[in-house]
């Protein structure tokens, strides 16, 4: 015989949902938005308490609309305090609250960083917590003008946040952050006090010293996945990020990376809006010989100018010998594609080559000339 079906303790009222047990209901709330768990949780006694005991929380300073975002962030800060603090001890047969992924959206106010960072490591300092993720701007969206000045001061501001709170930035998995500026060596001091941190996003984020070039020198971090959006520097060097797989860059600068020790780099996406005036690059000057493992490039030109230069095969053939894929986006329909041969001819193992938007018939022949090229140079491999 099987299990005894389960009895539901059904009110007069008929709330068959309400009757069930606390799992179940925590299970329904946790695939909801948090705004409308924590609504869903105000409509009775019964579900008010779930809210507090929720395994996954996302929660954004978006979502409080106030006045000023001062006001928010502090409706924000509130709302953090109160559900990440420690619950009751369970009941009996009951699991304590185990907070396993947490996500926090909000922007850099002083008056409340200390209050989120108090709260946050009372949770990580538990140990469950496996998903970490912060995403941080500036208070720019406001309609605040972003002056380098203020970018500066705010950049300052969120490095002593990451310096009060440790605990809390070392057990952080996933951190974006918007419209901050850096000192020279601070985004290389943040990666080396993130031990869990496997993924980095800088989106419109400069160094105080734009003429500077940003160096990342970590031999022991476990960063994963390396994203600079519109990050504005002299150049961005990445001396050695043994565990890095993925690098994403969108700038105007030539060249806008180079790398040193990546062994485990895997993918790479360049792109840029190039102007006339910008001098085209070759590849090799991006790439150390380290870099062999390198399977998927992606270049966006942005339907302006190539902005790299052919090269002699041999500057590329230890880099390039395991490219499997490489996708060529927003083209323009003037361009000639036969620029495109010594990739080629360096790539033994591609299998996929794709150019992306405003190509035109005589484009469209450059690419059925290659492709046939590639098709009998792999078939003489």
């Amino acid at each position: 015989m099987g299990p005894p079906p389960l009895k539901l303790n059904i009110g007069r009222d008929g709330d068959r949902i309400s009757a069930l047990h606390d799992d179940l209901l925590l299970g329904i709330l946790e695939r909801l938005d948090l705004r409308d768990a924590v609504r869903a949780g105000a409509l009775s006694a019964r579900w008010r308490h779930l809210p507090y005991r929720l395994s996954r929380l996302h929660l954004n300073a978006g979502h409080f609309h106030r006045a000023t975002l001062l006001e928010g962030m502090g409706a924000f800060k509130d709302a953090a305090c109160r559900l990440l603090s420690v619950c009751p001890p369970p009941a009996a047969g009951k699991s304590p609250r185990v907070i396993e992924t947490l996500a926090l959206t909000f922007c850099v106010s002083a008056p409340h960083l200390s209050f989120i960072g108090r709260a946050v490591e009372d949770v990580v300092s538990r140990g469950h917590t496996k998903c970490f993720q912060f995403d941080i701007c500036s208070r720019c969206k406001d309609g605040t003008r972003r002056t380098t000045q203020l970018l500066t001061e705010l950049g300052k501001q969120f490095m002593s946040f990451s310096s009060a709170y440790p605990v809390a930035f070392g057990w952080l998995t996933f951190l974006t952050l918007e419209d901050l500026a850096f000192g020279d060596s601070d985004v290389a001091d943040l990666i080396r006090g993130c031990d869990k941190l496997k993924d980095l996003k800088l989106r419109s984020c400069r160094l105080v010293d734009r003429h500077s070039a940003l160096k990342i020198d970590t031999p022991h971090a476990g960063l994963e996945n390396l994203w600079f959006i519109s990050f504005r520097c002299a150049l961005i060097e990445l001396i050695s990020v043994p565990k890095l797989r993925i690098f994403w860059c969108w700038s105007r600068k030539n060249p806008p990376v180079r790398c040193g020790y990546v062994p485990e780099l895997y993918k790479v996406e360049l792109g840029s809006r190039a102007k006339a005036s910008q001098v085209p690059f070759a590849l090799s000057e991006c790439f150390s010989r380290s870099a062999t493992n390198l399977s998927k490039l992606y270049l966006n030109f942005g339907s302006q100018m190539i902005w790299i230069k052919p090269e002699h095969p041999k500057e590329l053939t230890s880099i390039f010998n395991n490219l499997t894929s490489l996708a060529l986006f927003n083209i323009f329909s003037e361009c000639n594609l036969s620029w495109t041969l010594f990739i080629l001819e360096v790539a033994p193992a591609l299998q996929k080559f794709r150019v992306c938007h405003y190509f035109t018939s005589l484009n469209l022949i450059h690419i059925l000339v290659l492709m046939r090229l590639t098709y009998f140079r792999n078939i003489q491999h």
